[in-house]
């Protein structure tokens, strides 16, 4: 079978197409006929060796996969040959076929395409957790939200307009936030790309400020970081939250004297760790993110596809934050 993978540490122009052996699913595994795979922002770090987690070379980027099962191992139950299934795998998914623990799968709703769900449980996922357990979210709230044209942003806009909240979108372009509009966001602020001094870090303080009104935003959630942080950190309300969310333009530092100005807390999202930590209650979530989909109020926005030979230009595009929507490699 063919498979993108990488040998060394580096960007996307490192990875090659490879040809291996398909695998054979052990006790409590799947087989999955791969037929979507979505790029998300840790495979463009993975692979430089810059993420929590560092798999042994070779292997394959793609944390999150659509497909059809093809082959069950020994004590998987609920699991047929021929199911649509769709599942969050850390890496491993630009592949023809991957081994899925049975215990990471959920069946593929009706009627979604698989480009679709192998663009929910990571973006969804890290937002429904973020917004409900780390930001503790409720009708009438402020939510901003930063980098809101991507994955994971637009699943923010989504997410805290179906839980009754006034969203700010803020994006680097006008084109992004037409994307955000039409998701839902009430507000939107463009935010310069090129390095901010003093005073423009200011101005886009103010502009955040005037865009969640008065009493500020109670919930910023950040997917940029870098020189973006701090302008959100300072529009936000009295005992807001600040969701620590992404850093593709940076790990910020956060003058600490800001949160206890406005008695607000800054909160790590590691949507990861949690899934791992609490099935259970990750599983709930899931359910009742397929319970949004059906009402229509989530919708994952699927802008490119790219085949399989072409997923490098994928991780690019994302890399260097071009991407709107998702961007998700389908097999032949």
């Amino acid at each position: 079978m063919k498979a993108i993978r990488t040998h060394q540490v580096g960007g996307p122009e490192t990875l090659t197409l490879d040809e291996i052996d398909a695998p054979t699913p052990g006790k409590g595994e799947v087989l999955v006929a791969v037929k979507a795979c979505a790029i998300n922002y840790p495979d463009t770090l993975m692979i430089r060796d810059l993420y929590q987690f560092k798999p042994e070379r070779p292997y394959s980027p793609g944390g999150e996969i659509a497909g059809v099962v093809e082959a069950v191992g020994e004590g998987v139950e609920g699991v047929s040959v021929g199911d649509h299934v769709m599942a969050g795998i850390g890496n491993g998914g630009l592949v023809e076929k991957a081994i899925v623990p049975a215990g990471r799968m959920f069946p593929v709703p009706d009627g979604v395409p698989f480009e679709k769900a192998a663009s929910l449980l990571m973006t969804y996922g890290t937002t429904i957790h973020g917004l409900k357990d780390r930001g503790h979210i409720k009708p009438g709230d402020v939510v901003l939200v930063l980098g809101a044209a991507g994955g994971v942003g637009l699943s923010a806009v989504e997410l805290a307009k179906a839980f009754g909240a006034r969203v700010v979108a803020a994006v680097s372009s006008e084109a992004k936030g037409e994307v955000a509009r039409k998701a839902g966001a009430d507000e939107v602020v463009i935010y310069p790309r090129e390095q901010m001094d003093k005073d423009a870090s200011k101005e886009l303080a103010n502009k955040f400020k005037q865009a969640c009104g008065p009493t500020g935003a109670n919930i910023v959630y950040d997917i940029v970081g870098g020189q973006y942080s701090e302008p959100a950190l300072r529009a936000i309300a009295w005992e807001g939250r600040f969701l620590v969310v992404g850093f593709p333009a940076g790990i910020a530092k956060m003058p600490l004297n800001l949160t206890l100005l406005k008695s607000c807390d800054i909160c790590g999202v590691f949507w990861g760790a949690f899934t791992a930590r609490e099935p259970v209650k990750f599983r709930a979530q899931v359910e009742e993110l397929f319970d949004l989909m059906k009402e229509g109020k989530i919708d994952p926005l699927v802008s490119e596809t790219f085949p399989l030979e072409r997923a490098g230009e994928a991780i690019a595009k994302l890399e260097n934050r071009e991407a709107v929507g998702k961007l998700v490699v389908t097999m032949q």
